[in-house]
């Protein structure tokens, strides 16, 4: 049964949802392989009304995420409600903010139209920068099948799913319902 955790530090409110999962046959109902008995799920909430046009592409990558990893929830924040990760459309080079992001904490992506005029997909694009805001530096040069290999991978390549190592390294970075390792907060600008 999911019960959730209210947080108020330095004017943030943070959402912790905690969910128990069943102990009977946990390792055939948790579908990784992987017996839980009970996960913290980190909630981050996300604002992209300044990313016009790219609202399809940012659903389907935040969905991505949500489908490949347990725990940490990515939610659209509600109108006049702060969060933790600002997307907006730019006109230069697709970039974001090396996290991991902590509830209450502050990340941004940059989503570029020059990466959409040269080809890259849009969804991949958006997965890849929602993906250095988890904790996932560039892993490039890198193949298709790695999401955080970003432009390397070449315009041909629509991508937009985490691997099993990248799901692995988000669900460590956010274990515990715990962000482990301090966000780094660098840029990363994933030009070619």
């Amino acid at each position: 049964m999911p019960h959730s955790l209210w947080l108020k530090a330095a004017g943030a409110t943070a959402v912790i949802t905690l969910i128990t999962a069943p102990t009977a046959n946990a390792s055939s109902a948790h579908g990784k392989g992987g017996s839980k008995n009970s996960a913290a799920t980190v909630t981050l909430r996300y604002d992209d009304s300044r990313a016009a046009g790219w609202e399809a592409a940012i659903a389907a990558g935040v969905a991505a995420w949500n489908s490949n990893v347990d725990n940490v929830k990515l939610v659209e924040a509600a109108p006049g409600t702060r969060a933790e990760i600002q997307i907006v459309a730019t006109s230069g080079w697709p970039q974001a903010t090396l996290g991991p992001v902590r509830p209450g904490g502050q990340a941004r992506v940059e989503l570029g139209s020059q990466a959409v005029t040269q080809g890259h997909d849009k969804t991949r694009i958006a997965a890849h920068e929602i993906g250095h805001n988890l904790g996932l530096p560039d892993t490039k040069p890198g193949p298709c099948s790695q999401l955080m290999s970003g432009s390397s991978a070449g315009t041909s390549c629509r991508n937009a799913v985490p691997n099993a190592a990248e799901q692995a390294r988000v669900e460590s970075a956010y274990a515990n319902g715990v962000v482990s390792t301090p966000a780094d907060g660098r840029i990363l600008v994933d030009a070619p």
